[in-house]
């Protein structure tokens, strides 16, 4: 992850055409770009002929905006006002903008709106999906060995188990997610940047430190059981 946001033209909120030009990684070129619109009444991609890619994505953010799936406002300040669509103070927050773009262009994820990890990833793929699925199995495990103690007053030897449906399930579940972590393409494209097992391990650990059953150990027993369990004959 970078440690200095600025490097990346990391801003609260953006104009439009701030915006677009971090979209298409311009951002070495912006004070150009924003000297050679400075005296345009309207810049579009007609208007951007050296820059085409940041014209197209500069339509893409006011079609966005236009029909309501952008939200936009004044000076960051959000509000629903069409006048300000030809508004020089028009911006967009950066929180809005990351959301509309993770699920408009999910192949999409540039630098200043995500992180490195996030940037790895498949778009099918989250990695708190994968941890949400672990807490389940932990809590399940948890309310059936309370509920084993309650019954049994002396002391037992016992291993509480998920149901058996419930258990293939999540095993089901997270063996699949891995082959896409891990796995490629008919093509031989890779589906994220994660090579091996120890390195998706890492990354959990490090973005969910301190969560129920997220540990080495038990990230690499339930790994271990479901890579077991989608292999099983169906």
């Amino acid at each position: 992850m970078n440690r200095y946001p600025h490097q990346q033209g990391i801003k609260v909120h953006y104009s439009p055409l701030e915006a677009a030009i971090r979209w298409s990684n311009l951002l070495e070129q912006e004070i150009n770009i924003l000297v050679a619109t400075a005296q345009m009444a309207d810049v579009c991609a007609d208007t951007l002929p050296l820059w085409p890619v940041v014209g197209l994505n500069l339509e893409r953010l006011y079609d966005a905006m236009r029909n309501g799936d952008l939200p936009y406002g004044n000076a960051g300040i959000t509000t629903k006002d069409p006048a300000l669509l030809d508004a020089p103070g028009l911006t967009i927050r950066h929180v809005d903008l990351k959301q509309w773009m993770a699920k408009t262009y999910p192949d999409q994820k540039p630098g200043f709106l995500f992180d490195e990890l996030e940037r790895q990833l498949h778009p099918v793929i989250n990695l708190d999906t994968v941890q949400a699925l672990l807490l389940q199995i932990k809590t399940l495990e948890t309310q059936l060995s309370n509920r084993a103690q309650h019954r049994q007053p002396r002391p037992v030897d016992c291993s509480p188990n998920l149901p058996p449906r419930a258990e293939t399930t999540y095993l089901n579940i997270v063996g699949g997610l891995l082959t896409l972590l891990l796995g490629q393409s008919p093509s031989g494209v890779r589906y994220s940047s994660f090579n091996t097992l120890a390195s998706v391990i890492s990354a959990l650990i490090a973005h969910h430190n301190g969560r129920p059953g997220i540990t080495e150990r038990t990230l690499r027993a339930k790994f271990a059981e479901a890579k077991r369990q989608l292999s099983a004959p169906s």
